[in-house]
């Protein structure tokens, strides 16, 4: 378990530990049974005294996330134990949640904002988990009738559609593969996914996704759904010490980048960002570090691994960092139409078209809604 203490925070001490505690926890990087560090490992490994470290275990143990047993040590708390205590968790939870909706409410946040954001959040921790998971077999595998397969570029809005899609119908399935947006496509084109989310700008004809799609699905019918435009830009530490604000100052010494992997529509846009500066990759420090997802990049960028990372303002937003806008691109889903026409999808069609998910999106920050759900149809000949 890895802590790590900020100066220049309004938080004590006691309150970080407890505050990352509480996010290993929600990661998964801590389960149920693990053992925290003893009181004096970790107050000597921070520097700190160990009343600090006890005064943190207590809050924790007093919230339900940890136990200190007598000559045991502390461990995370067991997450339910029967009937009985599912249900007190339940009531537990709907309290936590009512309580912080009534402040939000009070404080003059609509309702609309404030299920965007839960959704958005929920949305982030979800991803957070699904790296921590057991790896899965990803490789060749025939797609059944109750479960829609979506092999995509990373996306929040993606993720809060799928959310909102399982919410409203609990019957369906849905496996989310991030794999980039050339991976999305391949999918599509070896038939072992329903749809594709991509975002991938064509350097000739400044044209974002057509010309892709018409490369690699040739001779098929398919449906272009419009999920959103989204902001692209320079994720950076709160304040931007460093005076970040372009991609030409990505070749300064003193700044190291972390990169998405090869085959992301953001890789796209930063090498041909690049190449237009002038400035090539072996110039760049940190530019061989590969983060699948833009919460990854995110995440690198808070902890201080990286200072900066090109990524959607909706990430920045969600991992406390300031943002410098440059771009706006287009993510579309791409759909086969066989695929478009099946009843398996419906659900799917029907919910991104909704006022429910377009007020989502446009509460979530980062985002243009104005043409969510829109559709256009290509028939690609060979």
């Amino acid at each position: 378990m890895e802590i790590r203490l900020r100066g220049n925070v309004d938080t004590p001490i006691y309150g970080q530990i407890v505050e990352q505690v509480k996010q290993h926890v929600a990661a998964n990087r801590l389960r149920p049974g693990d053992h925290l560090p003893t009181v004096r490992q970790l107050s000597h490994s921070l520097g700190i005294s160990p009343g600090t470290v006890v005064r943190a275990y207590m809050q924790l143990e007093q919230e339900g996330i940890v136990q200190m047993r007598r000559g045991g040590g502390t461990v995370v708390s067991p997450r339910t134990a029967g009937d009985w205590a599912a249900a007190g968790r339940r009531t537990s939870l709907s309290d936590m949640i009512s309580s912080q909706v009534l402040n939000a409410l009070s404080l003059g946040y609509s309702p609309e904002e404030i299920e965007a954001t839960f959704s958005f959040h929920l949305a982030r921790w979800r991803e957070e988990r699904r790296h921590t998971a057991t790896p899965t077999d990803t490789g060749y595998r025939a797609m059944d009738t109750s479960t829609i397969v979506v092999v995509a570029s990373h996306d929040l809005a993606l993720s809060m559609l799928v959310g909102l899609l399982s919410e409203k119908n609990p019957e369906l399935n849905v496996d989310l593969t991030y794999a980039g947006s050339l991976g999305g496509l391949i999918a599509l084109q070896e038939e072992r996914a329903h749809l594709a989310g991509i975002h991938l700008l064509d350097e000739e004809t400044g044209e974002y996704n057509y010309p892709y799609v018409k490369h690699v699905l040739p001779g098929r019918d398919v449906a272009i759904v419009h999920l959103a435009y989204r902001i692209q830009g320079l994720m950076v530490a709160p304040g931007n010490p460093k005076r970040i604000q372009q991609v030409e100052d990505l070749r300064r010494p003193d700044i190291v980048i972390v990169n998405r992997q090869r085959g992301s529509g953001t890789r796209v846009l930063l090498d041909y960002k690049l190449r237009q500066a002038g400035i090539s990759p072996p110039g760049v420090r940190g530019y061989q570090s590969e983060k699948d997802t833009h919460l990854e990049v995110a995440a690198a960028v808070a902890s201080g691994e990286a200072d900066v990372g090109l990524g959607i303002e909706a990430a920045a937003r969600a991992s406390g960092l300031d943002f410098v806008p440059l771009y706006r691109e287009r993510y579309d889903l791409v759909i086969p139409m066989a695929n478009y026409r099946s009843k398996l999808l419906s659900p799917l069609l029907d919910a991104v078209a909704s006022d429910e998910f377009i007020g989502m999106v446009r509460s979530a920050g980062g985002y243009d809604a104005s043409q969510t759900g829109a559709t256009s149809f290509l028939r690609l000949n060979r």
